[in-house]
C-alpha cells in the first residue's frame, strides 16, 4: 500500500512542478497588494505627454484666443475680451483637470477642452 502511494505521488509531483515553473514571474506590482509608498504618483519622464507651461496661449476652433496661466493647484483663464476666471484643480491633486460649478478645462498635452455652462465644449490648441 505504501509503495503504491509513493508511486502515485512520484507521478503527480513532476507535472505540478512543471506547471509552477510555467507561471509568469514578473516583478510588476499586482493591484491591491503593493504598499502605497511604492506606487508612482507622477508620470514617468519617458512618457510623451508635454508638461503644461506656466503661461500658454491657445487658439480655439471658433477663432478665439485664450491664455491659460498655470498656478499649480489652479489655472487662471484669460479670455479674448480681457475677462479672467480662476478654476481650481478637480480633484485637488490633479494637474490636467480644473473646474468648479458649470465650468471646466481639461488640458492634455498641447490641447485643451474648455467647457462652460450652457455652451458647447470648445477644443483649443497651443
Amino acid at each position: 500500500m505504501r509503495l503504491r502511494r509513493t508511486f502515485r505521488m512520484a507521478l503527480a509531483i513532476p507535472p505540478l512542478l512543471a506547471a509552477a515553473a510555467c507561471a509568469p514571474q514578473t516583478s510588476a506590482p499586482k493591484l491591491g497588494n503593493t504598499p502605497a509608498a511604492s506606487v508612482p504618483l507622477a508620470p514617468a519622464a519617458s512618457e510623451p505627454t508635454a508638461r503644461q507651461p506656466r503661461t500658454a496661449t491657445y487658439k480655439c476652433t471658433d477663432g478665439s484666443v485664450m491664455t491659460i496661466e498655470n498656478l499649480g493647484t489652479s489655472v487662471r483663464v484669460l479670455g479674448p475680451d480681457g475677462t479672467s476666471s480662476e478654476l481650481p484643480a478637480s480633484p485637488a491633486n490633479q494637474t490636467s483637470r480644473y473646474g468648479e460649478a458649470h465650468d471646466a478645462i481639461v488640458i492634455d498635452g498641447r490641447e485643451a477642452l474648455v467647457m462652460k455652462g450652457g455652451a458647447s465644449p470648445l477644443a483649443c490648441k497651443r
